[in-house]
């Protein structure tokens, strides 16, 4: 459970930090891991983004000092808002009520406690997979950045993916398909702790037309998932169950390299339609 503790430690870091600065490489070096897996990780298991949580305890804490007779403007600037205004909108979007009223006598207001992660086996529905070595995969198709945020970027990929078959992209990439592996790939590869580029593209060895990218996906060990279900809830519910139950328990460890979907020919809607998810990992120390 080395994985685990250190997660919860890198956690134990940010609550010793809400009212100062919280530094997301230092939480991710405390877990092991780049910022980008850091935050992708935690919101898995948590159901919430990380900056959503850390939004949330900051206003649990201003709330509680604000009942014990602090004044706004302290407050805020303890939480790191310097624009009074800003923390205004972000108590309010917690509380629902403004932080001026926190302190008056029969306010209410809302409390969210720290997380710290456990692991609960199930193992009532069994999760098939294999582990492979592959060598560096190229890949030819679209892409796009996201810079606003991780949270905000995978709620747009959905969107990308409607794009991308309403310009006829998808015919397109088959055309250009000539490696292994054989279908269509959602690429997610990390630009920095913030940002990432998305692809919508296939393993090709041709030259990328003019309005389309390459890229080399590095040589790596995959944890590959066979996913069954309409999309894109089931693989949702694989990619969640992945890190919060297969994870923490398997001996292997997320590695810094892209996260790819593999989607096969057929009708993504149906009860039946089959893809993948490829996890890259290393083998954990001990």
């Amino acid at each position: 459970m080395d994985w685990l503790d250190r997660l919860n430690r890198a956690l134990e870091y940010i609550e010793a930090n809400l009212s100062g600065q919280i530094e997301l490489e230092q939480a991710a070096r405390i877990a092991c891991c780049s910022p980008f897996h850091f935050q992708r990780m935690f919101s898995y298991i948590a159901d919430l983004p990380l900056a959503e949580y850390i939004r949330r305890r900051r206003m649990s804490r201003a709330a509680a000092d604000l009942q014990a007779g602090e004044r706004v403007l302290d407050v805020a600037l303890k939480y790191g808002y310097n624009s009074p205004t800003a923390f205004n909108r972000a108590f309010q979007a917690v509380h629902g009520l403004p932080p001026s009223r926190a302190g008056s006598g029969g306010a209410v207001v809302k409390a969210y406690p720290p997380i710290s992660f456990q692991i609960t086996i199930k193992g009532e529905v069994e999760m098939e997979y294999r582990i492979e070595k592959k060598p560096a995969i190229r890949i030819v198709g679209s892409k796009t950045s996201f810079t606003g945020g991780q949270a905000q970027g995978f709620a747009q990929i959905p969107g990308q993916w409607t794009q991308a078959a309403q310009a006829g992209l998808i015919p397109r990439l088959c055309a250009l398909m000539d490696g292994e592996p054989k279908g269509i790939l959602g690429v997610c590869s990390i630009a920095d702790g913030q940002a990432f580029d998305y692809y919508i593209a296939v393993a090709s060895a041709q030259p990328a037309p003019e309005d389309l990218f390459s890229f080399e996906i590095p040589a790596a060990t995959w944890a590959i998932f066979d996913c069954v279900g309409p999309l894109p809830g089931a693989m949702q519910a694989l990619q969640k169950r992945i890190f919060s139950e297969w994870l923490p328990t398997s001996g292997y460890e997320y590695a810094s390299a892209p996260d790819i979907e593999l989607y096969f020919e057929g009708d993504r809607s149906a009860a039946g339609y089959r893809s993948q998810v490829w996890l890259p990992v290393f083998k954990a120390k001990g």
